[in-house]
């Protein structure tokens, strides 16, 4: 694995473990700061630009005062989607192998609980940290340890409806636990939604903070007889409640403190020494942070730098061509051409716009995009409702995420059989996020529901097809696609309707087909020229829907030739693969079902998408090698005549 070496300052140097930095003084922890913002722009201009950058500037002080107040990893914390933990892995030694972040068998990018004792939960979805430092203290309290207990949460994370099931039933187990409010007003899209607008009302009101400060200093003057003292903390709390919505948190049985400043480590430290007294009820801090804090380029435009330095790369070549615009891209042109011409369209996200590539679309039509922020299961019913009274929904949500939504998918969708266009982006292999974002299943839970279309494109213009063929479909339908651009078809074609469950032949062949489902269709096409240099004749089909399956054509094909191969991105249990099967199997021709290639049985780590499809054996040469091999131990095989030509 490739390391590169950085020139360490003067202090970052030597912090190798949190201990190393409980004897530095408030001058020497501000200047540590500063180094470690440099180190992490650094950090993230040599992997490429694709790191988290933003979210990690914004929380350098908190992840300081943090490990000089808590005994990691005796004591837990639990980082909320952990896309800002790489101060923290600077912090607890691993720092070194810091340039190999989100790098093929390099670190997480997110917290990784075989990767260090220090990262007490992996996650790389939003909304799960109070579930699971509540989990945690519990089994602490069960088994007699002694341990304090951390979530670290953005106000973003806070609108999932599992951050506040979570509050609500640790606030009445009375659990010792301390939740940390990360606020700075942003996920990566900014924050939605009235408790998003209420927890960040004080961030541009000073009113508070100096009311704050004039009360508290009028309470430490004021005489110490028992019933004066608590009739202050009385006043003081409801000057605090006028401005400030502790009684919100309250409400879930927390103690409340802040908001505070989340740059000053002076001020969270005592805060926290405050904090570790109480006992007998869990305890939420609010603290307020700047996105990209420090380096302003990245504060300036905390939504752009949130994945890398963007400033920091070389303006585009213009005597070179330009890049083909990615599968995001694509699918958001022609969610802007729907909107503009079927009044009927909308599109949600979660919290995603500039992930699934409808900022611009919002921009320009933002009464018809809507952003019901980090709310999976709410986006779906939202989408679900919508549909009821003649709406044309696309909800556009990753591959992965949806899974959060899988419910409301089957419940408030699929039984009431409505108009719902799923837009799932990062099917498949998806690169540098790596294990908690994987769309690797979305197949197998999508195809074993009744009414539900499932299909991908082999390319771009495919794409836009099946977008419009969805909007005109009367019940739900799925398209999948990946990450990244396409192999480049044209994306200014009139978008036509695609018969339902129709696929296509794009080569014919007698010795075998090469049956492809989205991205993998390409691959079959380059494998079945790798085969005609060796002799093999093969059929390339192009599968379009996983259900329903193009019958016909898959068991004409199985028939015409010495048997069929299949080729997807998801796991093979439930897959395209295994659709294929039951269905020749349905019809006797089990024994024509040569292989089913698709990611493995077990969890993908972070890494190029190329890397994987090489490892799996779901790029051209891959395909080419699996097919020759199958067909060598299948041996001769007696084969018929298509009842149809190519279509």
């Amino acid at each position: 694995m490739f390391l590169k070496e950085f020139a360490l300052p003067r202090l970052l140097g030597q912090i190798n473990s949190p201990r190393d930095i409980r004897s530095l003084t408030y001058e020497q922890l501000d200047e540590l700061a500063g180094e470690i913002r440099d180190f992490l722009v650094d950090t993230v201009e040599c992997i490429g630009g694709g790191g988290h950058l933003a979210s990690n500037l914004g929380v350098v002080e908190l992840s300081i005062a943090l490990h000089r107040m808590f005994d990691t990893p005796r004591d837990k914390i639990v980082w909320d989607v952990s896309h800002q933990i790489y101060v923290h892995k600077i912090l607890t030694g691993r720092r070194e192998r810091m340039s190999t972040i989100r790098q093929f068998e390099g670190l997480s990018g997110f917290a990784d609980r075989t990767e260090s004792d220090h990262d007490a939960f992996g996650a790389g979805h939003a909304g799960t940290s109070i579930s699971a430092a509540a989990g945690i203290a519990v089994a602490r309290d069960m088994t007699g340890a002694e341990f304090d207990v951390v979530a670290v949460i953005g106000d973003g994370a806070m609108t999932a409806g599992m951050a506040l099931e979570a509050m609500n039933h640790a606030g009445h187990m009375r659990t010792n636990m301390l939740v940390v409010l990360n606020d700075n007003a942003m996920s990566i899209s900014p924050n939605v939604g009235a408790l998003s607008r209420n927890v960040n009302k004080l961030r541009v009101d000073p009113i508070y903070r100096n009311a704050k400060r004039e009360i508290g200093t009028m309470v430490e003057h004021l005489p110490l007889g028992r019933q004066v003292w608590q009739g202050a903390k009385r006043v003081k709390a409801s000057m605090r409640d006028l401005l400030v919505p502790a009684s919100f948190w309250e409400q879930f049985g927390f103690e409340y403190y802040g908001p505070i400043d989340g740059h000053d480590i002076r001020e969270l430290e005592a805060t926290l020494t405050a904090i570790k007294k109480v006992r007998g009820k869990p305890v939420l801090l609010h603290i307020l942070t700047e996105k990209g804090h420090g380096i302003p380029e990245a504060a300036a435009d905390p939504i752009k730098s949130h994945s890398g330095t963007y400033w920091l790369k070389k303006p585009a070549d213009p005597s070179l061509p330009a890049p083909a615009p990615t599968y995001s891209q694509v699918f958001a042109q022609a969610t802007m051409e729907l909107i503009e011409s079927d009044p009927r369209v909308v599109a949600i996200t979660a919290a995603m716009l500039e992930g699934t590539g409808l900022t611009p679309v919002h921009k320009k039509h933002p009464d018809r995009v809507f952003d019901v922020g980090i709310a999976e299961q709410h986006a779906v019913t939202f989408a679900a409702g919508l549909a009821t009274e003649g709406m044309r929904p696309i909800a556009a949500i990753y591959s992965t995420f949806l899974q959060r939504g899988f419910d409301s998918v089957v419940h408030d969708v699929v039984v009431q059989n409505l108009p719902v266009v799923f837009a799932l982006d990062r099917a498949g292999f998806v690169g540098d996020d790596g294990k908690t974002h994987q769309g690797f299943i979305d197949i197998s839970y999508l195809r074993c529901l009744p009414n539900m279309v499932i299909a991908a494109p082999k390319d771009e213009t495919e794409l836009r097809d099946l977008l419009y063929t969805g909007i005109k479909h009367a019940g739900p339908f799925a398209v999948r696609f990946p990450r990244g651009s396409g192999p480049g078809a044209p994306t200014d074609l009139p978008m036509k309707k695609l018969e339902i469950g129709r696929g296509e032949v794009l080569r014919e062949g007698h010795d075998v087909a090469l049956i492809g489902f989205g991205t993998s269709v390409q691959e079959c096409l380059r494998a079945a020229n790798i085969l005609e240099e060796s002799g093999v004749d093969a059929a390339v089909i192009n599968a379009r829907y996983a259900k329903p399956l193009d019958e016909a054509l898959i068991l004409d094909w199985a028939r015409a030739t010495g048997g069929v191969i299949t080729a997807e991105e998801n796991v093979r249990a439930g897959g395209f693969g295994d659709a294929v099967l039951e269905l020749l199997a349905d019809h006797g021709l089990a024994e024509k079902n040569l292989l089913n290639l698709s990611m493995p049985d077990a969890i993908v780590d972070h890494g190029p998408q190329a890397t994987f499809r090489q490892l799996h054996h779901l790029d051209g040469p891959g395909i080419a090698a699996m097919a020759l091999e199958a067909l060598a131990a299948r041996g001769p095989v007696e084969t018929a005549v298509p009842s149809f030509a190519a279509n």
